[in-house]
């Protein structure tokens, strides 16, 4: 693949950070002109530059087959309403362009003109929301979809983007967005492999057996006599958070909530039985009897992914709670007979990220080893991991606080470019100002902060609001251009796996999960190794893509395994969820 590369000037937030950016260029066939579909009534109205072809919907795939072999870029307002039914016939499609996820972006980014990109229907797009497979999107009644205009917005598109200084990483951006679309709709077609039988025996013997609908299941019948004796409630509900509170406070305990992190600190001898207890009641809840009636079909989990769902960028999950897939329920996913999973997740991507986009060449050299807070040991930075791990996750999170605030001065002398980034990106968040990721995602703007009036009470509550922006745009930069190196590892890594292997979608080698920092591909037995070279091969090209040749590496753990729980768990690194 032939690149371009071009320098960047300096943040939204302040800081220059001199970086390189590459774009990719087409490295064989002929320069084509987007392909724009539309719907027209039961029609699809395809514009290229030949003219307009109106085609009856049932024509649509095969017609799309007669040309992807030209590698066109599709344009359609949104992959959700369009790619599914032709995954569904069959057909894979290189490349597209997402209307819907390009708008979201620029309409957010500072380095968009939005009087270029605003036009009558441009209120329409701002609310356009994707669409799931239970709503059948394509030609559906009283779409929302339709009462916009694909060609007037690509063309508002195009020329915002035209007009950017920034617009090859905008460009670079839209692109990886696109084809996160087009990732999330294949991995819902094919599904991640899932036995339903073993998903039943597992919660069979962590809960007993599956109770009658509005009982609870036998273990925690069990556990609940000994919460309630414990804490002298006979009448005592850990159902009910509400119900819940009031018991603990009842029983001389101190709490404002009853949240697992706030209980596991106090000292009371029903505090263990009432943890696992609550714990388990979140399993069954959450991916119990229910869930596998309603997300498992035909041996296939099929959650609905919603890439950018988040406001940093990252992906969210609008069904099925694909994010937060619990470990003890892995070994129900499991490969088909000759099959294997490859499971990948790149080691500390967030610290990784901020020395790429920071530049900083000392955190870069600790990057090189393949536990990076062991080269900051290594390098002398500091005496642990622990510190190393704790002062880090403090500098991109704002933990100000212990060991983690102990540390920052001694990280700061170590890696002022890093630390000075995110130090940079809090202040411009406490004024007010938007912040943005390495390609150009812009941050939220927060609400007023209050505080202009003499009341010194409000004074300080408007305090602890502008420190708590800070710490978002703090984590945002980072967190942010965390998911544009994992958008840009898919992307490539799903054109890879395409070029193994020979067939459709799912006989050839092809992505089934993806959490943040960590994919799961289903491949034939004999495929395993060449998806395995793929993976690690697409990794150091999305490092390339957003740091030119800055060397800061993203090594991979790798396994080949036939059940997702063979594959080594990855490292808990105590990030806090997504928002201020």
């Amino acid at each position: 693949m032939r690149h371009r590369a071009l320098r960047a000037g300096s943040d939204t937030c302040g800081l220059a950070v001199h970086r390189v950016v590459v774009v990719p260029l087409d490295d064989t066939g002929p320069v084509l002109r987007p392909v724009l579909l539309v719907r027209r009534g039961d029609d699809v109205e395809a514009h290229a530059d030949a003219g307009v072809t109106v085609l009856p919907r049932g024509e649509l795939a095969a017609w799309v087959v007669a040309r992807e072999v030209d590698r066109p870029r599709w344009v359609w307002d949104d992959t959700t309403r369009w790619y599914p039914e032709l995954l569904a016939a069959g057909v894979r499609v290189e490349r597209c362009t997402d209307l819907r996820l390009a708008h979201a972006v620029l309409r957010r980014s500072p380095h968009a003109d939005q009087g270029l990109l605003t036009g009558p229907d441009t209120e329409g797009w701002d609310a356009l929301a994707p669409v799931t497979a239970s709503e059948p999107a394509l030609f559906a009644l009283a779409d929302p979809a339709d009462l916009l205009d694909p060609a007037a917005e690509l063309a508002r598109q195009q020329a915002t983007l035209a007009a950017s200084a920034e617009r090859a990483r905008l460009g670079l951006l839209v692109a990886a967005e696109s084809a996160a679309g087009l990732v999330a709709a294949e991995m819902q077609h094919a599904g991640m492999p899932w036995r339903a039988d073993v998903h039943d025996r597992l919660l069979t013997d962590l809960l007993g057996p599956r109770p009658v609908a509005g009982q609870r299941p036998a273990e925690l019948e069990r556990l609940l006599p000994e919460i309630r004796a414990a804490f002298g409630q006979p009448a005592m509900n850990p159902d009910s958070p509400t119900g819940l509170l009031a018991s603990l406070q009842a029983a001389g305990l101190a709490v404002t909530d009853t949240r697992q992190w706030t209980l596991a600190e106090l000292e009371h001898p029903g505090i263990e039985p009432l943890l696992r207890y609550k714990k388990l009641l979140r399993l069954m809840q959450a991916n119990g009897w229910a869930w596998l009636d309603t997300w498992v079909r035909d041996g296939r989990f099929r959650p609905v992914f919603v890439p950018g769902g988040v406001v940093t960028g990252r992906w969210a999950a609008s069904g099925g709670g694909a994010l937060s897939a619990p470990v003890q329920l892995r070994p129900a996913a499991v490969a088909d007979e000759g099959w294997r999973f490859v499971v990948a997740d790149v080691a500390q991507l967030e610290p990784r990220v901020l020395a790429g986009m920071s530049r900083d060449t000392a955190m870069a050299e600790a990057a090189r080893a393949r536990d990076l807070y062991q080269g900051m040991v290594d390098s002398g930075a500091v005496e642990t991991r622990s510190q190393a791990k704790l002062g880090i996750l403090g500098a991109m999170y704002g933990g100000t606080r212990g060991e983690s605030g102990a540390m920052l001065p001694r990280l700061t002398r170590a890696y002022p470019a890093a630390v000075g980034l995110v130090e940079q990106a809090a202040r411009a968040g406490e004024r007010g100002e938007v912040v943005t990721t390495l390609l150009g995602r812009g941050s939220p703007r927060p609400g007023a902060f209050g505080g202009g009036s003499d009341d010194a009470a409000a004074g300080r509550a408007a305090d602890a609001r502008r420190r708590a922006w800070g710490r978002f745009t703090r984590n945002f930069v980072v967190q942010g251009t965390g998911a544009e190196w994992a958008s840009c590892w898919l992307a490539d890594l799903r054109n890879r796996l395409w070029r193994i292997g020979e067939g459709g979608l799912t006989d050839r080698p092809h992505l089934v999960f993806f959490l943040h920092d960590e994919v799961v591909v289903h491949t034939p037995v004999g495929l395993a190794d060449d998806v395995v070279s793929a993976v690690r091969a697409s990794a150091v090209e999305a490092g390339r893509l957003l740091f030119g040749g800055f060397p800061v590496d993203f090594p991979l753990d790798v396994a080949v395994v036939r059940s997702w729980a063979d594959a080594d768990a990855p490292e808990d690194d105590g990030v806090p969820p997504d928002g201020p």
